[in-house]
């Protein structure tokens, strides 16, 4: 037992000589791994030869040819210096056996070097230093270099941060400790496992980040009562059931982004947004989008924006009212701009009682890693995926937003499920993450060039709807904007610029978390939190200076807000239930279009 104890504590690196018995093991794991390879290979070539859907291509690397001439010698050479005098202080602390110091704080929050095994045992503590010692220089690196402007500081950081989190020691086989110990604990069956793992996500074109047979679309997830209503050949508009006997006379549509499937908004009955404002005692409508296929091959901005239009005059037409509430979630509430911008254009803006936008941004001047997908080079690359069918898989939209959190998206579960083969944990939200849609090829590629790129929405009369020349600055609709503080998809400062632009009243608020889990953050839960500032301020940082904290979700914030505005009430009778006015109900909620793929 306590030469057990012994060689543990060199971190299972140290064995005795194999027996016969261990040999014959290790090389029937080696075997089977190579028959799984073999069958995976096999497998591939018979798809490809029936013309199979290609996986989709990753995105090329981002080049910048002649940055030699921004580097300092003289800075380069003195960088180059301490980084010599810090890697032989870590081998020097390495051959001597002297145990590790303790980590800073900074570093003690790295997930990736959590485990004890990492400090424990001499060779793997000097990997993690020496890594992180790289990592630090090539960042810094990035940060020191002279005479370039910012967006290409910008591109070299994100493509230097993707490469030091790529080459984590953590991501490998041999240089991690924990993923050894396991293999040693498992005899090679949990790298079994993993490579398993790894050939089914190959052999599908993208990574898996949960349990897939753990939730059903309207079985455990998107169960909130109600009927689809009305379908076009873009969207289904699904009507719920209402809670209350009464309900408030304007009835709410939410545009959710069809990017991702609607039912973010109604994971499951504790974290539902829709059933939650159901329960308020609001007549809610959704639209839930198409996923693109050959019938969309024609489908551009515009298409979009006068969707939502219809939508919202088929409601005001079946519950015979004025006006509706409208919700934007991120790219739906940049369309949903569009349409206050179009409708007022128009002389129709008492149409929208009002505007809510889920972490939505119209000036895209600041917004953040994506406008760095958005060159020449990217742009070709686009055309080329999406030109033989006239749309975009959604793999790849996927693929995109991992790469902007690489580290918790993408390598944390190399690790996890192909290095360490575990099991996939059953989590809904991951769920939804991984239900791709396909985007129509049209639409794609003008969004990108024209609102990211060229940012034009901002810019009178620079975007024609329907003929019609917009001006976000002719919206006077009341406004709510809800911004996640740690939002990477649509950063809390470009989400700011909405207020620059509106003229009417308008409420922010900065919401703790993300751009999912800063919105979907039911009351109940009581997490987070999120600011508001009763002044009108220029800037987000004004804004954040003189704004007061309130724990917990703003929900309850926005119910009020909605309530202000007007809080007539109606029976909850005839066309207030679905199916029972002039639309009749199709099929039930969440309908079929959430479940094409």
């Amino acid at each position: 037992m306590a030469d057990q104890d012994e060689r543990k504590a060199d971190a299972g690196m140290t064995a005795a000589f194999p027996t016969l018995e261990e040999m014959q093991h290790w090389t029937s794991v080696m075997g089977r791994a190579q028959q799984m390879m073999l069958e995976h290979l096999s497998a591939q070539m018979s798809e490809a030869a029936a013309a199979a859907p290609a996986a989709p291509v990753a995105m090329p690397a981002i080049r910048w040819p002649g940055m030699e001439q921004f580097v300092d010698p003289a800075k380069l050479a003195q960088a180059q210096a301490d980084m010599w005098s810090q890697g032989m202080a870590v081998w020097q602390q390495m051959l001597s056996g002297t145990p590790a110091a303790a980590p800073a704080p900074d570093a003690s929050k790295d997930k990736r070097f959590a485990a004890p095994e990492w400090a424990a045992n001499p060779m793997f503590d000097m990997i993690r230093q020496s890594y992180l010692m790289i990592s630090d220089r090539l960042l810094g690196g990035v940060e020191a270099l002279e005479g370039i402007d910012e967006p290409a500081r910008r591109k070299l950081r994100f493509a230097t941060k993707s490469f030091v989190d790529a080459m984590a020691p953590s991501n490998f086989a041999l240089t991690n400790p924990q993923v050894m110990q396991r293999a040693m604990e498992t005899r090679g069956e949990s790298l079994l496992k993993g490579l398993e793992n790894m050939l089914r996500d190959m052999g599908k074109g993208q990574l898996t980040h949960t349990d897939a047979d753990a939730f059903e679309v309207g079985r455990n997830i998107a169960t909130t009562p109600g009927k689809v209503v009305k379908q076009t050949k873009l969207y289904q508009l699904i009507q719920y059931s209402p809670a209350t006997d009464q309900v408030l006379e304007v009835p709410l549509v939410i545009f959710p982004p069809w990017i991702n499937r609607f039912y973010i908004l109604d994971l499951n009955p504790k974290k539902s947004f829709i059933r939650w404002a159901v329960e308020q005692g609001l007549t809610v409508f959704v639209v839930s989008w198409k996923s693109a296929d050959e019938s969309t091959v024609d489908v551009d901005v515009e298409d979009y924006v006068l969707a939502q239009v219809d939508a919202i005059d088929t409601i005001r037409k079946l519950l015979d009212v004025e006006s509706v509430h409208t919700i934007g979630y991120c790219v739906a509430g940049t369309m949903l701009a569009a349409t206050l911008a179009l409708l007022a254009a128009r002389g129709e803006a008492e149409k929208v009682a009002s505007a809510t936008f889920f972490t939505a941004q119209v000036d895209f001047a600041q917004a953040g890693d994506l406008n760095l997908f958005v060159g020449d080079e990217q742009m070709e690359l686009l055309k080329q995926i999406s030109a033989d069918k006239g749309y975009l898989d959604g793999r790849y939209m996927a693929a995109t937003f991992n790469l902007l959190r690489g580290r918790d998206l993408i390598w944390s579960y190399v690790v996890n499920n192909y290095l360490m083969g575990e099991e996939y944990p059953p989590f809904d939200l991951l769920h939804w993450n991984g239900d791709t849609t396909n985007l129509p090829a049209k639409w794609h590629q003008n969004y990108l060039t024209q609102f990211y790129r060229d940012n034009r929405l901002v810019q009178a009369g620079s975007i024609t709807v329907d003929g019609t020349p917009i001006n976000l600055a002719k919206v006077k609709t009341p406004t709510y904007v809800q911004a996640g503080r740690e939002d990477h998809i649509a950063p809390p400062e470009s989400v700011w610029k909405i207020t620059h632009h509106f003229q009417g009243p308008l409420r922010f608020v900065l919401a703790g978390s993300g751009h999912i889990a800063g919105v979907v953050n039911p009351p109940e839960a009581g997490k987070y939190q999120y600011w508001t500032n009763e002044d009108r301020v220029d800037t987000l940082d004004d804004f954040i200076a003189g704004a007061s904290e309130t724990k917990g979700s703003w929900w309850p914030d926005w119910n009020r807000w909605i309530r202000s505005l007007n809080d007539d009430t109606a029976l909850a009778i005839g066309a207030r239930k679905p199916g029972e006015g002039d639309l009749k109900a199709l099929e039930d909620a969440p309908g079929s279009y959430v479940r094409t793929r």
